[in-house]
């Protein structure tokens, strides 16, 4: 840890658990003076008040957290403070421009997206869903548009067919925290880059709607695998037999396998529940009934009648 980082007061603005190892970074290797997260949300059917998970960590440290409803109209706090520069990460507000132009270092941000690709708020998500073949993360300066500031630096990762949001959320954020950590030097020394973003070449990362959850099985094969991996373990791709919502957790695919109406489940295996694409049948080898715990299509069809299901049209 160098004199120079420790010295840096920083606040950190972040909410969920993804901020949570950048935030850890920032405080084995600065000093940071305050914790901006969202205000703590109402959860489950016993409507109890949850913490944030910066908020936690924060905690834990003896860190102030500050949780305006807010923050353009309740900024005072953070100004008072008087920080060098501050951090953000999946804070899920827009920053005013009063404080974005506030620290001596400027605002920066932990962006999981190579951008100009994938600004907004599921770039996670989206990088799977719509069948990218790498991401990564992207340091940049804050500015009053939505993931539009200047570049400082980026780090590549290529993606795998393995991945999904839980474990791609989990890589992106440990070399979040990294690269922000070999950053701050040449940001304390202005010796950064700082390159503007093309926004001809921009795509977008907007939140994940209910309908972009729902499987269609006229799609070809790969953007169903994409789609599944892209919401697995939230919000959860999903189809209906026999008028009962089933969430897919994990499929694989086999593409040109044989011509069928789509959305008909042609194969019944042990472990594999197969669905005809528009090109070829998606095996189910994971998913979540109606009002049941997630299990194995396996144990799904212990249950089941088989001969009913052969043939079905689903997904109607």
């Amino acid at each position: 840890m160098s004199k120079e980082l420790k010295k840096l007061s920083v606040i950190f603005m972040g909410t969920p658990d993804f901020a949570v190892p950048i935030l850890q970074t920032l405080i084995d290797n600065t000093n940071v003076v305050l914790v901006v997260s969202q205000p703590d949300a109402v959860v489950g059917r016993k409507k109890e008040l949850r913490e944030t998970s910066v908020k936690k960590l924060a905690k834990v440290n003896n860190i102030p957290v500050f949780q305006p409803i807010k923050i353009k109209e309740d900024y005072d706090t953070v100004i008072n403070m008087q920080a060098d520069i501050i951090i953000t990460c999946a804070y899920g507000q827009i920053i005013p421009k009063i404080i974005l132009d506030f620290p001596q270092l400027g605002c920066i941000n932990v962006h999981a997206s190579l951008l100009p690709n994938l600004r907004g708020g599921a770039p996670i998500h989206k990088a799977l869903i719509d069948g990218y073949d790498k991401t990564g993360i992207t340091i940049m300066y804050m500015d009053e548009k939505m993931d539009t500031g200047d570049i400082i630096s980026q780090e590549e990762y290529f993606i795998k067919d393995s991945d999904n949001v839980g474990n791609l959320h989990e890589k992106l954020s440990a070399i979040g925290a990294s690269l922000l950590l070999k950053t701050l030097p040449s940001i304390i020394n202005n010796t950064n880059l700082r390159i503007k973003q093309d926004d001809a070449m921009a795509t977008y990362a907007y939140n994940i709607k209910r309908e972009e959850e729902k499987i269609n099985f006229n799609n070809p094969s790969k953007d169903i695998f994409n789609q599944v991996r892209g919401l697995n373990p939230w919000p959860l791709a999903f189809t209906k037999i026999n008028d009962l919502e089933i969430k897919v957790i994990e499929c694989d695919y086999i593409e040109h396998e044989q011509k069928n109406e789509a959305g008909i489940i042609v194969k019944i295996t042990k472990e594999k529940l197969g669905i005809s694409s528009q090109d070829g049948t998606i095996y189910i080898t994971k998913l979540k009934p109606f009002g049941k715990k997630e299990m194995l299509v396996k144990d799904y069809l212990n249950g089941i009648n088989k001969e009913e299901l052969l043939n079905k049209k689903i997904g109607e």
